[in-house]
């Protein structure tokens, strides 16, 4: 399964979103930099906790601000919405090929989405320095993406880099 198609009809951020918080989000995005873009964005996000634009959208800013246990946070909020959407289970790590499978039946693109932010939470927790759970979510990445489509091997290099304890590429030499 080519993880880079991109013949999917729609993505997350064509899915209707409530007026106002659309209007909100464009809004933050206009006012970027202000200190009233977090209300903004958090008003939206009280419209509309579980659509994908809003959670990217938080999570952008908090990203883009450095405050990182935030978008991780936001990251795992993303995942459970994504994941719901797939049937996945509820826990990243019980996520097989097989779930791949079923769920790229229903949208690839949710497939993508759900890796992508599978390997942002992998990529936050390499940045805070949580390097078990960095290499454990980047690793499953690299399993269910086996000829790296998403890159998530170049960011587990540098976790194992890191922490070389858990590189088992180490441990055979």
């Amino acid at each position: 399964m080519d993880l880079l198609d991109f013949s999917e009809k729609s993505l997350y951020f064509d899915e209707p979103l409530a007026e106002q918080a659309g209007l909100l989000i464009e809004q933050a995005a206009a006012e970027y930099g202000n200190s009233n873009v977090e209300p903004l964005l958090l008003q939206a996000y009280k419209i509309a906790p579980e659509h994908l634009t809003v959670l990217v959208a938080l999570y952008r800013y908090y990203y883009y601000q450095h405050r990182l246990e935030d978008a991780l946070n936001i990251a795992h909020q993303a995942l459970a919405v994504s994941g719901q959407r797939l049937g996945f289970p509820l826990q990243w790590y019980q996520l097989t090929n097989a779930h791949i499978g079923a769920g790229a039946l229903i949208s690839m693109g949710m497939v993508r989405f759900y890796l992508l932010a599978l390997k942002a939470a992998g990529y936050l927790n390499l940045r805070l320095q949580k390097w078990q759970s960095a290499i454990d979510m980047l690793v499953k990445v690299t399993e269910l993406d086996d000829v790296d489509r998403l890159g998530a091997s170049a960011l587990l290099e540098i976790a194992y880099s890191v922490y070389p304890g858990k590189n088992p590429k180490q441990a055979v030499m």
